[in-house]
């Protein structure tokens, strides 16, 4: 590598240092790595700003951007209020129950709609619900953050990596649900299972708390009808340009923030406080997390580190599947999945090409895609439905630190790639 490649390396390790031990506040450590790249020469304002390959990714912020505003319009109908004693009353008052419930709603609008926007919606309902039980709200934001995650890997919009995943691979969105879908139920089921021994702490049942949910009436919660149907309808709308949108020829990012704006104008709302309740902190600290990573991109780092690990199976399909597999696991859990995926897929379409493009070694684009999707609940950096988590939580005065995030999100991830691994095996290798 070059001096400047090096030099790269230094400057991310540093920045990614002081973000795991929150010797400074997260966004001024990536705004500082990404000034100190340009100033090395890792990057440039072509690259940082410009380039889709190397550079920030403002789908996924104006995607985010998009969805906070028809949160923040949302937030104001009780809608929220609505589903969470909705939730509580089905739980009967049980927090182990509530969770389950959260994860199952999560993981499965994180496959239709996408993570992140998931995350966005569920995350006011579960500090309502958590205020009504009297419990901590983390275990439950981490656990709906790791959920989105798996839940989203399912299909062809439930996570960004898996949009360029398909757009490289020419797999549609069928082509997910057959080949990940059913895998995914079996890992939410897992995961269901885990949730009962690594949240066990926060699990305490208040039967008078119980008795008073039991005793609340969902449609009480309701403020303004009138805005609830607007925006909802809006949200189905947004929800169905998603499925549809290598259909329409619109990317999500386009539409969330057509959504956003729409919703904002029909619900005659201020606008400058809906805009208060945008996460900017969060979506600067993904700018200058893109720029870094960028950085590492443009000078050649993980295109180095991918082809090296690639190349040791030599050609191999079953050994290239289980390093593309853990390596994209391992290398997600470090840099935002996204501009890992994007750098690799060349890669990884090189060899499906060298292996005759079709068949069985389509099972590399799978391994890609398993190994950065599930990768990614690693680390509270490694996806970016962890990082909005982590931006709502420290809003909301109930702050979630690095690794409070990542002692939980690491155990999953080593469960989780690791089922993958059978499965991978067995299904093109064994009984192909």
């Amino acid at each position: 590598m070059t001096a400047v490649a090096w030099a790269a390396v230094a400057v991310f390790s540093v920045a990614y240092v002081l973000i795991a031990t929150e010797k400074i506040h997260r966004v001024a450590a990536a705004l500082g790595g990404a000034a100190v790249m340009f100033l090395i020469g890792a990057t440039d304002t072509a690259h940082a700003f410009f380039s889709e390959q190397a550079g920030i990714d403002w789908n996924v912020i104006f995607l985010l951007v998009g969805m906070m505003l028809i949160v923040a319009v949302l937030k104001r109908t009780g809608g929220f209020e609505y589903v969470a004693v909705w939730a509580s009353k089905r739980a009967r008052g049980r927090p182990y129950r509530v969770m389950v419930i959260l994860v199952l709603i999560t993981a499965v609008a994180s496959a239709a709609l996408d993570n992140v926007t998931t995350v966005l919606l569920i995350a006011p309902v579960t500090f309502l619900v958590c205020e009504r039980l009297g419990v901590p709200a983390a275990p439950f934001l981490i656990a709906e953050a790791l959920a989105s995650n798996i839940g989203g890997t399912s299909t062809l919009v439930g996570d960004p990596p898996n949009i360029i995943i398909g757009s490289r691979g020419g797999l549609s969105y069928n082509d997910f649900l057959i080949h990940l879908a059913p895998f995914v139920v079996l890992l939410l089921v897992v995961f269901v299972g885990l949730c009962r021994v690594l949240f066990r702490d926060a699990f305490r049942y208040d039967p008078e708390r119980a008795a008073q949910i039991a005793a609340l009436r969902e449609g009480d919660a309701i403020r303004d009808r009138r805005l609830l149907t607007i925006g909802l309808a809006v949200l189905a709308a947004v929800t169905a340009a998603f499925v549809l949108h290598t259909t329409l020829h619109l990317e999500p990012a386009v539409v969330a923030l057509l959504g956003g704006l729409l919703l904002l104008t029909l619900s005659r709302l201020d606008a400058g406080e809906i805009s208060r309740d945008v996460e900017w902190p969060t979506l600067v600290f993904f700018a200058g997390l893109f720029i870094m990573v960028g950085a590492l991109v443009n000078t050649g780092v993980v295109e180095q580190i991918s082809r090296a690990a690639i190349n040791a199976t030599e050609g191999r399909l079953l050994p290239a599947s289980m390093v593309l597999l853990w390596g994209s696991a391992a290398l997600s859990a470090i840099v935002d999945n996204i501009p890992y995926v994007a750098t690799m897929s060349p890669v990884v379409a090189d060899l499906v090409h060298a292996q005759g493009g079709a068949g069985q070694s389509r099972v590399l684009w799978w391994a890609l895609a398993l190994g950065a999707d599930l990768g990614g609940n690693a680390t509270a950096v490694g996806a970016s439905a962890n990082v909005v988590v982590l931006g709502l939580a420290e809003r909301a005065g109930q702050r979630i630190t690095f690794w409070q995030f990542t002692r939980y999100g690491l155990l999953v991830t080593l469960v989780t790639v690791g089922l993958a691994v059978p499965y991978l095996w067995l299904r093109y290798f064994v009984l192909a």
